[in-house]
């Protein structure tokens, strides 16, 4: 019985796979690579690389990865070490606080410092107000630095990846090993880079290929910046001819590869096991207390990581309780009404009903479906079951922008799965879209659980008369409600607050989802950024208490879920 519900498993999740991941993927590589007869042509990617625009946006992208991987990997890993090793004032506030950047979409905060660095922003009357600048005087920051400003904010809010990642990495190492090399003289920054750095190499890996891929493809900080000359921003242009024109596919074909590759090569040469050891308590080994002054020093560190990485959400919460904002540091005048506005707006109450409906069912889904592909990776012995889990991981490695554009590829007028096209209802696809993009947390949370969980106490249910899948449900799931509860809030989090997905194929504003009716809000004359912002401060609201939930359940381990 257990070996016929492992295959049934692997089936659906293959059936699953196959209509869902890999069938919009050939549609996306068919569109790139096959001309209107269906021969193979290499013209239209020649045409995207020959043309300078698409070429400078391909370029840009990749630039604006690595500048934003470098700044997240910079300021996650001494938050790290300084968090794994020490002991300083404050240090369990300022731990939670780290992960307050996960509370909000990039591109909403990104609203927020547009207000504060803008032509008319807190920045430029903060300095006429000193005396730094005549009075009139004005800048716009962000017009001047938009790569940079498109990348620090990006940084800001995707370090806690890495950050999660090191610290389950540096949770794990062997302090003998440390204590080791300290014996035979290296010590310090030497130690550090020789011993400790290898051994946590896996970790940062991992939390880094996701956040390269992520600012790789991330499409709403850069048109909330107007910064138009990334790909992510021309792929989003071209949406309306992918019915007519073969540039959109050759364009997302490219960032495709691109991210595989990147993926594959980071899985290939990083995300190995690393090297063995043993457990913890083979030393005396834990987090040291430190002199006052060092202590404050670490606590200063944390605080001044902390505040930059919450700029973006103040700029979001002076907007959302302001009524007037233009030339002053401050908000002229402060206001609760925007927030009544924003939940009773025509275009928000519906989006807030959207995006419940769009996330919960897409969570349900991957529940059953995470549970058991878990349970047939870490319980059954059926022969590929490391390739299932393999597949179930794959999501992690293809963009949700590029996802989403295979999507809508594959519903179009005359294609097999036309009945699923987003122009009239896009119900059925989002929730396909946030299921199998948040599928790998669900997977990763429910494999732990069973790995934590001891194989005997369903031996011994089974030798008193119990059926083996039954033995799993009255016996080994309660043992992992706190890792199902974790895996499943995290998936609904964030499909709450999805970004690609929802901007590409919700079009019709019945249907909008929260994400998409922040962007529209935006774009209004007049009160839209207000209401916007108030927007974004419910939903911070929302996932600050899913987080917050997540961190107690998980602690440490809630780093593994971002894992590829």
């Amino acid at each position: 019985m257990p070996q016929n519900f492992a295959r049934a498993v692997f089936l659906v999740t293959a059936v699953f796979f196959a209509a869902f991941f890999l069938w919009p993927v050939l549609q996306i590589l068919q569109g790139g690579f096959l001309d209107a007869n269906g021969r193979p042509t290499l013209a239209y990617l020649t045409m995207v690389l020959a043309d300078p625009l698409h070429l400078a946006g391909l370029a840009n992208s990749g630039l604006l990865a690595c500048a934003t991987t470098t700044l997240a990997l910079l300021i996650a890993l001494p938050l790290a070490v300084v968090s794994d090793r020490f002991r300083y004032p404050g240090k369990s506030l300022l731990g939670a606080l780290v992960l307050v950047p996960m509370i909000l979409p990039p591109f909403v905060g990104a609203i927020g410092l547009r207000q504060i660095f803008g032509l008319h922003g807190g920045l430029n009357a903060l300095l006429v107000t000193l005396g730094l600048r005549p009075a009139g005087w004005s800048f716009d920051w962000l017009a001047a630095h938009q790569f940079w400003g498109v990348a620090v904010v990006e940084a800001l809010a995707l370090y806690p990846i890495i950050y999660l990642n090191a610290t389950a990495a540096l949770a794990n190492v062997d302090p003998a090993l440390e204590e080791a090399a300290a014996n035979l003289g290296c010590t310090g920054l030497r130690r550090f880079g020789r011993v400790t750095l290898p051994l946590i190499r896996p970790g940062l890996f991992a939390g880094g290929t996701i956040v390269f891929i992520w600012a790789f493809t991330e499409l709403g900080v850069p048109l909330v910046f107007d910064y138009s000359r990334v790909a992510s921003v021309q792929i989003f242009g071209e949406l309306k001819n992918v019915g007519t024109s073969p540039a959109p596919y050759a364009l997302v074909t490219v960032m495709l590869v691109g991210t595989v590759l990147i993926y594959a090569v980071g899985k290939g040469l990083f995300g190995r096991a690393g090297h063995a050891m043993m457990a913890r308590a083979t030393s005396s080994g834990g987090p040291q207390a430190l002199p006052a002054a060092r202590g404050w020093l670490c606590t200063a560190l944390f605080a001044a990581v902390t505040l930059a990485a919450v700029l973006p959400h103040l700029g979001v919460i002076l907007v959302a309780f302001s009524r007037d904002w233009y030339g002053t540091i401050l908000p002229a005048r402060w206001t609760m009404e925007n927030f009544h506005l924003a939940l009773g707006h025509e275009l928000t109450v519906p989006a807030i009903a959207n995006s419940l409906k769009f996330a919960a069912v897409a969570t349900l889904v991957d529940l059953l479906l995470g549970v058991a592909i878990a349970w047939v990776v870490v319980r059954s012995r059926l022969a590929g079951r490391q390739a299932l889990d393999y597949l179930a991981m794959l999501p992690l490695a293809v963009p949700g922008l590029v996802l989403a554009f295979g999507y809508l590829a594959m519903s179009q007028d005359g294609r097999w799965f036309a009945f699923l096209n987003p122009v009239e209802n896009p119900t059925r696809l989002l929730i396909i879209a946030y299921a199998m993009r948040r599928l790998p947390y669900v997977v990763r949370a429910a494999a732990a659980g069973f790995e934590q969980s001891s194989e005997t106490l369903e031996e011994a249910a089974q030798n008193l008369g119990c059926p083996p899948l039954k033995a799993v449900g009255k016996i080994t799931l309660p043992l992992i409600t706190a890792n199902l509860i974790a895996g499943g809030l995290l998936a609904f989090a964030f499909a709450m607050l999805e970004v690609s997905d929802s901007l590409i194929l919700a079009q019709k504003q019945a249907y909008y989802p929260i994400t998409k009716a922040i962007l529209e809000l935006f774009g209004l004359v007049g009160d839209g950024k207000y209401l916007a912002s108030a927007l974004g401060v419910w939903a911070m609201v929302f996932l600050g208490v899913t987080i917050g939930g997540l961190s107690l359940l998980l602690g440490k381990k809630l780093g593994a879920i971002f894992r590829g």
